[in-house]
């Protein structure tokens, strides 16, 4: 299908070109990566650009690195590439399970993490495996880089707090110093690509802390620290966990769309978080550790 909407395409030869380009043009440049969510918003007519900045080309951008105790995922990594990933599957086994349940694998091979959370829908994958892992945003302007915090990141449904002359570099995860585990639940159709119609990420540490978050059951991705506080003067047990299902309404906030009804969705986030936490217990028990 053509793109009924002119704009100028440029493909910059190094980063500090893309930088120069953005700090130019601003809120009238938009940056391609993947271009799996650009591609159907620029043919629907949202947010057409005055400049399309195609940085497919910057193989700084393709990495996958630990470096400072830290895990990185380049802009450019896409979620094909954290399903090859042994660090990824090491450091992050959340966001390796999270990445292969991303739509089909056509879009895999091209959709990449940073991306996901740039267009910032509510059900994207990539959101509650990084907000229980504490990432780090790092973007990137000629003034320089500036780090956020995950789970300051999203702003609104489709909002972030990235700046007109910025663009995300990577994405970096601490690497714990203690044992841990944890697990990813998303409710889709059975067969078929869709999106998540509620998503549950958790994250065991052996020292008794305990994270969860949730997608597609608000306007933005979220964490619970009241989930979080129940689980570490409680421990995380049968009953706790039973405890920590019946809290759920005081703290998402599903809608009924085409996809699900709010009812089902704040009942189906109760299966998923009890089966993501028994599934981060196994794994926490493992002999040869299945991390994160």
């Amino acid at each position: 299908m053509a793109l009924p909407y002119e704009f100028d395409y440029v493909k910059p030869a190094s980063l500090q070109d893309a930088l120069v380009l953005l700090a130019e043009k601003g809120q009238g440049a938009r940056v391609l990566a993947g271009g799996t969510d650009l591609a159907n918003e620029l043919k629907q007519g949202f947010r057409v650009p005055d400049l399309l900045l195609d940085i497919k080309g910057l193989v700084e951008l393709q990495k996958i690195e630990v470096r400072d105790q830290r895990l990185t995922i380049g802009a450019l990594v896409t979620f094909s590439d954290m399903r090859s990933s042994e660090l990824i599957r090491n450091h992050a086994h959340i966001l390796y399970e999270a990445a292969g349940l991303v739509a089909s694998p056509g879009v895999r091979n091209r959709a990449t993490m940073v991306g996901n959370i740039c267009s910032a829908v509510a059900c994207m994958d990539s959101a509650s495996p990084l907000l229980v892992h504490d990432a780090m945003v790092h973007c990137l302007s000629l003034e320089g880089e500036r780090l956020v915090p995950i789970q300051k990141w999203f702003v609104d449904n489709r909002k972030t707090l990235i700046r007109e002359n910025e663009m995300v570099t990577h994405v970096s995860i601490p690497v714990p110093s203690v044992k841990y585990a944890g697990a990813y639940q998303k409710m889709m159709r059975y067969t078929g690509e869709d999106l998540a119609a509620a998503n549950v990420g958790v994250l065991l540490f052996a020292d008794g802390r305990c994270h969860v978050a949730f997608g597609s059951v608000g306007p933005t991705p979220k964490r619970s620290a009241k989930l979080e506080s129940h689980f570490k003067n409680k421990g995380v047990n049968k009953g706790s966990i039973d405890e920590a299902c019946a809290m759920l309404p005081g703290i998402i906030k599903p809608i009924s769309d085409v996809r699900a009804s709010k009812e089902y969705r704040m009942h189906m986030t109760g299966v998923m978080l009890e089966r993501a936490l028994f599934k981060a217990i196994d794994r926490l028990k493992m002999p040869t550790l299945i991390r994160g």
